[in-house]
């Protein structure tokens, strides 16, 4: 039963905003009242954003009840990450949504700016990398979350949800081996997820950093994670105790980890 539930809200998800009940009544029009650019916010983490960040993410929209919309594409919007996302939100007091990319035009009535630009929130999954970002490019979503961020949405995700936001950083989105990947540049430098959690991710980050193949950046553990406003680290928390972040940079001839203690939040 409970499972028939979640199937149900994934599917008024990706539609709510036709619906009467589930929109708030202040909610603004995509285009209503911005007269200029606001501070941009953005949380991400290594990996695992669960009920303990998207509690947090509530927080810094300064709602009470905010319209969080979690945007699948590069987990190609998979029915058990929607069905999770629901989960997760279940005990929190937000009003989930979820954008899917893979549409028809008889079964979606409004655009991709219609829906993210009136949420207070928006999470990236994980997924693949390279397949979201092209994916975004075509269907104009990268400039729509340009748009959000300069309305001081609140961004965030983990894995590809945490890349996505920077420069450049390193990906397994391709066949073989981890890989270098570009991406939106909201933040400024590199980026490398699963920190602790993919034997790969560390030794290659090195290297990129060391060669200046990739400029320097942050490193995150799963379960840890960065709260930035516009590029500026206001915060570093962990729902882990033995989770951590990094920054990693070339210092000379050698490659240096400064460690960014974080902060619990459960």
């Amino acid at each position: 039963m409970k499972r028939r539930k979640f199937i149900v809200s994934s599917a008024l998800g990706s539609m709510a905003l036709n619906s009467d009940d589930l929109v708030s009544a202040d909610t603004e029009s995509p285009k209503a009242g911005f007269d200029g650019r606001k501070i941009g916010k953005i949380l991400i983490a290594g990996g695992g954003f669960r009920e303990a960040f998207i509690r947090y993410m509530a927080d810094l929209t300064g709602k009470d009840r905010p319209r969080i919309c979690y945007l699948p594409t590069a987990s190609a919007d998979r029915p058990s990450g929607i069905i999770s996302w629901f989960q997760n939100c279940a005990n929190l007091n937000v009003v989930p949504f979820v954008q899917e990319s893979f549409i028809s035009s008889y079964r979606m009535d409004q655009s991709f700016e219609d829906v993210l630009l009136s949420m207070d929130g928006i999470v990236v999954s994980g997924g693949n990398t390279l397949n979201q970002q092209a994916i975004w490019k075509v269907q104009g979503i990268d400039l729509i979350l340009k748009e959000a961020w300069d309305r001081g949405i609140v961004l965030g995700g983990a894995s590809a949800g945490s890349l996505c936001w920077f420069e450049e950083g390193t990906t397994d989105s391709r066949p073989k081996e981890v890989t270098k990947i570009e991406c939106l540049g909201f933040l400024k430098g590199s980026h490398s997820p699963h920190y602790d959690a993919e034997a790969a991710r560390r030794p290659l980050y090195h290297k990129l950093i060391k060669s200046g193949e990739l400029m320097p950046g942050y490193a995150c553990d799963n379960d840890a994670g960065i709260y930035f406003e516009d590029n500026e680290v206001k915060r570093v928390v962990s729902t882990r105790e033995e989770a951590k972040v990094y920054y990693v940079s070339k210092v000379g001839n050698d490659v240096v980890e400064k460690v960014m203690e974080p902060e619990r939040i459960d």
